[in-house]
């Protein structure tokens, strides 16, 4: 994984002592709110519904164990004992008092780690695949030139006062698995024949009030070019995006309004003026910042390794957990394992606490090569755990409560904080989340459901990522009540669909009985081992409204 160099540390140590006069001057009064709003801001801070949130940057997901050690002495001494990982690679801590800010920012510092660029109106945190690097279906690693976005991207004075955030995110497996055509900028990453890497790059994605994916707006970049037509890009954006009105202000919006032909020929034009300038990248600077991502030191693996065959023979409960938690692994011998941040409706979608951190920390190390991964579902990943070794470790992930096998499921969902802190949510995600994990606490009819994705939002901000949910749930306010409207059909990957509304909305109470008729008109209408998704789009909405709604229609 990278490492920070003296320029690192140097920005990262200057932004600390910054902030620490910026907060003095809040708290003397000197600074009013509003003031302070775009200073906090630039730091990851957010004044929610009862304190401050503070984002702190994972960039591209990869953690060592020692900075997931910090970030659980973090909620041990700053938080409530726990944080919350979100679906863009971050972790959040919601309970923040804000003259202790400054001290928190100089723990992670300690361990290059910031807050910079999390939240405001510039390139947010660069994320990618949470098993880059490892995954057997992955053609090359995204996580150097992830890296050199990132290092281009940091207060970059260009970039910095945007007309809205704006989120990036690389893929280079054969799986999406960055949900890339849901970003701002999305790139897929591959080799021509010759071995020359090149970038499809897709433009224009994003949620919120008005979803859309992203369309190719160039295809076979030549890698060398990365930077200066990310530049154009936005170059042509921050030129021409509204900054009048904040809900029309995302890039989606002006390459809708302009068309993405039109908005192609801005760009191109644009990048004629830089792609031949400092900006075009080199080997020599490629190798550089590739030399931090080099494979660890894998040891030789046994074809056949009698135990690991020994071990899922004899128990049923490890070779579920095999099946639904581990990823295939490039090296032989080796699989990435996900640890679910979801184990029942005891706990919140996300939220780890630091016993927890400093466990996974202490597996990562025991059994892997101290690195952990954050996915996009809020899971945890440690990419590097040798087979021969699954089983202990298994064991060892059940003790710390670590083990739930539902990757994947039903229960594995991605929610918001939702109504229980942010002061934008119009519903409470936390426990709809929990009493959906609670009516689906069955793993036999888990696993006879398999492959379903669904994801709760708060509001139409959509940081749960609702709408490409195979079923998505929208919190809404009607006359001052919570309410929950349902979509089915999205999906997220390369082949990314938007969930549709299958009607009018329902109370919290009702919301598990509402997927349990989804997923009984799924159990009677799939064929063989088709998944929910498939099922949705070859009959249609039509049978699931009917039984939601209990109508008497003829079913497809």
């Amino acid at each position: 994984m990278y490492h920070y160099d003296e320029y690192d540390r140097a920005l990262v140590t200057e932004r600390v002592a910054q902030f620490r006069d910026q907060v003095a001057r809040r708290l003397s009064g000197e600074l009013s709110e509003e003031e302070f709003l775009p200073l906090r801001l630039q730091n990851g801070l957010y004044l929610q519904r009862h304190a401050y949130m503070l984002r702190v940057a994972i960039p591209y997901g990869t953690l060592s164990a020692d900075q997931l050690r910090s970030l659980a002495s973090i909620a041990r001494d700053f938080d409530r004992g726990y944080g919350h990982f979100t679906t863009r690679q971050n972790i959040q801590y919601n309970w923040i008092e804000l003259e202790q800010v400054p001290d928190i920012l100089e723990r992670l510092a300690q361990v290059d780690m910031h807050a910079i660029q999390t939240s405001g109106n510039c390139v947010r945190n660069i994320s990618t695949d949470a098993f880059a690097g490892v995954a057997a279906d992955e053609v090359l690693d995204p996580r150097p030139l992830a890296e050199i976005l990132r290092q281009w991207s940091t207060v970059n004075p260009e970039f910095l006062y945007l007309p809205r955030k704006f989120k990036i995110a690389l893929c280079s497996a054969s799986a999406d698995r960055a949900a890339v055509m849901m970003h701002d900028i999305g790139l897929y990453l591959y080799r021509d024949a010759n071995g020359e890497m090149l970038f499809d790059v897709m433009v224009g994605g994003g949620l919120g009030r008005t979803p859309i994916l992203s369309q190719p707006i160039r295809r076979a970049l030549p890698w060398r070019h990365l930077l200066s037509y990310v530049e154009a890009i936005l170059r042509v954006y921050n030129r021409h995006g509204r900054r009048d009105n904040k809900y029309k202000a995302r890039i989606k919006i002006l390459v809708k309004a302009l068309g993405i032909e039109a908005f192609a020929s801005e760009v191109a034009a644009e990048w004629q003026h830089i792609k031949d300038g400092p900006a075009e990248l080199t080997e020599a600077e490629f190798s550089r910042v590739a030399a931090n991502f080099l494979p660890p030191a894998y040891l030789p693996q046994p074809a056949t390794d009698l135990g690991y065959g020994t071990a899922l023979a004899q128990d049923a409960q490890f070779t579920q957990w095999v099946q639904r938690n581990t990823h295939a692994h490039k090296v032989p011998g080796y699989v990435s394992v996900t640890l679910s941040t979801k184990p029942g409706g005891d706990t919140p979608p996300g939220d780890v606490t630091a016993e927890q951190m400093e466990q996974v920390a202490d597996l990562a190390e025991r059994f892997g090569f101290g690195e952990i991964r954050v996915a996009h579902e809020q899971n945890l990943v440690l990419p590097d755990i040798a087979k021969a070794d699954l089983y202990r470790f298994w064991q060892a992930a059940c003790e710390a409560g670590l083990a739930t096998a539902n990757i994947g499921l039903l229960t594995d969902v991605i929610a918001c904080p939702g109504g229980d802190y942010c002061s934008l949510a119009n519903a409470k995600s936390i426990p709809v989340a929990q009493a959906i994990q609670q009516r689906f606490a069955d793993q036999t009819l888990l696993q006879d459901l398999g492959e379903i994705s669904l994801n709760i939002s708060g509001c139409m901000n959509a940081c749960g990522h609702h709408h490409i949910g195979n079923i998505g749930i929208l919190g809404v306010d009607k006359n001052g009540s919570e309410w929950y409207q349902f979509t089915i059909g999205g999906a997220q990957g390369k082949q990314s669909t938007l969930g549709k509304v299958i009607g009018p909305a329902f109370s919290a109470a009702e919301v598990p009985d509402v997927i349990a008729h989804l997923a009984d008109v799924y159990r009677e209408q799939r064929i063989e081992s088709e998944r929910f998704v498939d099922t949705v789009a070859r009959v249609g909405l039509e049978p699931f409204k009917a039984r939601v709604y209990q109508r008497e229609e003829v079913r497809a």
